[in-house]
């Protein structure tokens, strides 16, 4: 499949006769005649037949009445299922000016980067869109995800899954490049220092050598699970909120029989940048003027995706425009995450099965990236929830503590301790002994520094408590027992 997607679209942009300049060119025009003429259509909801329309235009190169002259050869521009992207767009907030303006009105930027498939990607000027080449079965698999999506989308507008605003074709020559415009995941702006690519398999994930020597190589499961034995840090809501995310869209895509899919990471360290960002000023301004920091369309950034609010960092750290989650690493550094599933449109074919089947006789089969939807998407949650991403254990702070401890169980109006209401007949030895020794190892150290040991009578007040039958209630008494001893060590403990 890479081989040939590959060699195709290499053998289209040798149509032009010229460099991938003219693809892209053909790509604009296209697209600015398509959203041109769309905004002249009435707007309506969307209809069942309107996931299968497929509207075409020729562009020959002397121009016609409806197209303009060009240099890029003859071609033949397609647009699948207009109305229904049209809606896609207005859903995340874009308007036809701003798409066309984005994607139109200077050159697309080719990436370097390709994908595993052999694919061709290209990003719009201002950062907003990815325009993807993909192959004819994942275009024509993604013609019949489009009702389905339009209605998940209807139903959850916040997904880490793709954005899909367009799906075309420019026809040369018996020749089709097929071509999808989704949101950018990674923006430009953004340094990413640790690029990862994610399925919960282990079998040959690791980077390739030659995927090794590229400035920001794209490492695989492998490779995190050595680089990064901790994972991703995360504050608990954050945490929660991936995993609900993922868990959701997972099980979308196992009811469209989808697998082989990847998780996105991309890693910006505050620190590393903070370093890096005296010797680098000069091109970082530039760029930052060259490129917006916040990206246009709604719930396009991962902050947005997971349903969470943008965090405090830390003292050195200013408003993020960009949508990372915030996170730390082990060494306690500040990062922003950027996530996203990617690679969807593979669906658990006959070749898919086959795939599989040949692995599982190798190798053993659950390690491959290739399973059933089923599994593989239970499989994909279990490695993200709890190797990739990791909640912070939150530790209260001593003066919390003894704050907590000091004021003692809380009352509604009118009513029993609330830490009584449940069961008023339950053993709280456990907890008493608990708190007493924790309040006696914080105020081990007074403000001169003398140190006071526990003694016999800690255990004598224990033991009343026990003949007492006493519950929480009389713990604050006794816990002032136990103080005013502390500090009046020559009264004796019959007191």
């Amino acid at each position: 499949h890479s081989i040939c997607s590959s060699s195709l679209a290499r053998s289209f942009v040798s149509l032009f006769q010229t460099t991938s300049s003219a693809l892209k060119g053909a790509i604009q025009l296209g697209i600015t005649h398509t959203v041109g003429s769309l905004s002249q259509k009435p707007e309506r909801d969307v209809l069942l037949q309107d996931f299968e329309v497929v509207e075409s235009i020729f562009f020959p190169c002397e121009g016609s009445n409806l197209t303009p002259a060009h240099h890029y050869g003859d071609f033949r521009f397609k647009t699948y299922a207009p109305i229904a992207f049209r809606y896609f767009r207005e859903m995340f907030g874009i308007r036809p000016d701003d798409y066309m303006y984005s994607l139109c009105n200077e050159s697309l930027i080719e990436l370097s980067n390709s994908g595993a498939s052999g694919s061709l990607f290209y990003v719009s000027s201002d950062d907003e869109y990815i325009i993807k080449t993909v192959q004819h079965k994942e275009a024509e698999f993604l013609q019949k995800l489009l009702p389905g999506y339009f209605m998940n989308l209807n139903q959850n507008k916040r997904t880490l899954l793709p954005k899909f605003y367009g799906l075309y074709c420019v026809q040369a020559g018996g020749k089709n490049i097929r071509i999808a415009v989704m949101n950018n995941l990674l923006p430009s702006a953004v340094r990413m220092h640790l690029k990862y690519d994610l399925k919960g398999s282990t079998y040959k994930r690791r980077a390739s050598a030659k995927e090794r020597e590229k400035t920001v190589p794209t490492y695989k499961d492998l490779d995190f699970m050595q680089d990064m034995p901790d994972g991703l840090l995360l504050e608990g809501d954050k945490f929660t909120a991936v995993c609900k995310t993922i868990q959701r869209d997972c099980l979308l895509l196992q009811s469209f029989k989808i697998m082989d899919y990847s998780l996105l990471v991309g890693i910006h360290n505050l620190d590393q940048a903070c370093q890096e960002q005296a010797s680098e000023e000069a091109v970082a301004g530039a760029m930052d003027q060259r490129r917006p920091q916040g990206q246009k369309s709604l719930y396009s950034t991962a902050i947005e995706a997971i349903q969470a609010e943008t965090g405090n960092m830390g003292p050195l750290d200013t408003e993020d425009k960009t949508g990372g989650i915030p996170a730390r690493n082990s060494k306690g550094e500040r990062l922003l995450v950027y996530i996203g599933i990617i690679d969807i449109l593979q669906s658990y074919r006959l070749v898919k099965k086959l795939e599989h089947s040949w692995k599982a006789l190798v190798h053993d089969g659950d390690t491959v990236s290739v399973h059933r939807p089923g599994f593989y998407a239970e499989r994909f949650q279990k490695f993200m929830c709890s190797t990739v991403f990791r909640k912070v254990s939150s530790k209260t702070s001593p003066c919390k503590k003894r704050r907590a401890v000091t004021h003692g169980p809380m009352r509604r109006a009118g009513g029993p301790p609330l830490s009584t209401q449940t069961s008023s007949t339950s053993n709280p030895l456990p907890l008493l002994q608990h708190q007493i020794s924790s309040d006696t190892r914080e105020d081990t150290e007074g403000d001169n520094g003398k140190k006071w040991k526990s003694n016999s009578s800690n255990f004598i007040y224990i033991a009343l408590l026990i003949q007492l039958k006493c519950n929480t209630k009389c713990f604050t008494t006794v816990k002032n027992i136990i103080r005013i001893n502390r500090e009046n060590p020559s009264l004796p403990s019959s007191i």
